[in-house]
């Protein structure tokens, strides 16, 4: 989560006028291709800890997973929109990427799962 963050944060301060846009870019790029997937699949593991032991209807608890990560998608979509919108510049949406990616981390400390 902290290196999403400062990935967003990077994303931020990237200025097209600096001669080194393109080369930041793709470290950035690479960057976060090297944790996206990390981040999905601790996500999925974390959220099979939160399951109840011994029941059969696991496949609709990850359907229900599912579900619910695509509309994060279209939410996280439609706020990165807006705030493009409203302020005519995506450095703001990254901002707020940012903001949401903290909470997660803040929230998700407060998580008891069994080990």
């Amino acid at each position: 989560m902290i290196i999403w963050i400062a990935c967003c944060l990077s994303a931020y301060s990237l200025n097209k006028e600096n001669p080194n846009v393109q080369l930041q870019f793709y470290g950035l790029a690479g960057l976060i291709g090297l944790v996206m997937g990390g981040l999905q699949a601790m996500s999925r593991s974390t959220y099979s800890k939160l399951l109840p032991e011994n029941s059969m209807e696991n496949t609709t608890y990850f359907s229900f997973y599912d579900v619910l990560e695509k509309i994060a998608i279209i939410c996280g979509m439609l706020i990165f929109s807006v705030f493009i919108q409203r302020f005519h510049n995506m450095q703001y949406a990254f901002i707020s990427m940012s903001v949401f990616f903290a909470a997660g981390a803040i929230l998700i400390r407060f998580l008891k799962t069994k080990i």
